[in-house]
């Protein structure tokens, strides 16, 4: 993409298509266009020039037709997050079978380690991950101009550090030297990538802070977040069903024994005080019933009916 072809799109991203040069080619509510890409959770653009690059999305991705879909969901609920939820959804999946396979993979074609020496081995991968992480934050954390939470870090890279030296020494010692030179590999639980125990600090770092490590990350994050909204919105939808249901079946009884209460007495008899008494609280149960379903309703989907974040 040109230089030109990129500010077009960041100038369509902030205005939507209503200040496009041209009539918009498509609109936000089209099947065509990428759902999962308005809520900027599109696999196929994240991970875009990653050693993990599935190619171009078969879906429109208009960055004018997704700020169009961010001013109306600001208005009104669109429900285009169930469509972005089961698409990011098969997709994590098909990498959580893909990271299964490589494990077995490992446990097949790698000399099989005594369960103490598989536990220290564990160790150093362990804290050789730790390092690689806080690396890649102290690293951005530099970037960001914050160098007093990155030399913080660094102190506690450092420390880390000392504890793999003492941890791969342990695991030296426990095996024959022959056994040890061999690269004991295990799979990344976030990208599938192989991650090594004789990986330098440098080459862990690159990895942890990575595009493809971030990416899915990302990907991942917002696949919960989904998940935990959309059930949150169904639990109260099914809250709020169940309680209306529940106070139109009371409101029948409550009618039904009214017009008994006609029938076998006479109309122009005024109810006692203690009858009055007790309708005026079943309404109010029934009233109170209605409004806290509502309040639930209104908590976990919003004043418009969309889901709150």
């Amino acid at each position: 993409m040109s230089a030109k072809d990129e500010m077009r799109a960041m100038l369509a991203q902030l205005m939507g298509t209503s200040e496009a040069d041209t009539a918009p080619k498509v609109r936000f509510s089209d099947r065509s266009v990428c759902r999962p890409f308005l809520l900027a959770c599109c696999p196929h653009e994240i991970l875009d020039s990653t050693r993990m690059d599935i190619g171009k999305c078969r879906k429109v991705h208009d960055f004018a037709a997704k700020a169009d879909y961010e001013k109306a969901n600001a208005e009104k609920d669109c429900d285009y997050e169930s469509d972005a939820m089961y698409e990011l959804r098969a997709f994590i999946r098909d990498i959580d079978r893909r990271i299964d396979n490589a494990k077995k993979d490992l446990v097949e074609t790698q000399e099989e380690l005594s369960t103490d020496v598989e536990v220290k081995a564990n160790m150093v991968h362990d804290i050789g991950e730790k390092i690689g992480k806080k690396l890649a934050e102290a690293e951005n954390q530099g970037a960001e101009g914050n160098v007093e939470e990155s030399l913080k870090m660094m102190e506690e890279v450092e420390k880390l550090k000392e504890e793999k030296r003492k941890a791969e020494m342990d695991y030296r010692n426990s095996m024959p030297a022959s056994t040890y030179q061999q690269q004991k590999l295990r799979v990344c639980e976030i990208c599938s990538a192989y991650l090594g125990i004789h990986d330098n600090d440098r080459r862990l770092a690159d990895h942890f802070g990575g595009k493809l490590h971030l990416g899915f990350i990302k990907l991942r994050d917002k696949l919960a977040a989904l998940e935990v909204r959309i059930s949150l919105a169904d639990c109260a939808v099914l809250f709020f069903t169940l309680t209306y249901l529940w106070t139109l079946y009371n409101l029948k009884v409550f009618m039904c024994l009214i017009v008994k209460k006609w029938r076998t007495e006479k109309i122009t008899r005024a109810f006692s005080q203690r009858d009055r008494e007790m309708g005026r609280t079943y309404f109010f149960v029934l009233s109170a019933a209605v409004a806290a379903s509502e309040c639930c309703f209104a908590m976990f989907c919003g004043p418009n009916g969309q889901l709150s974040d």
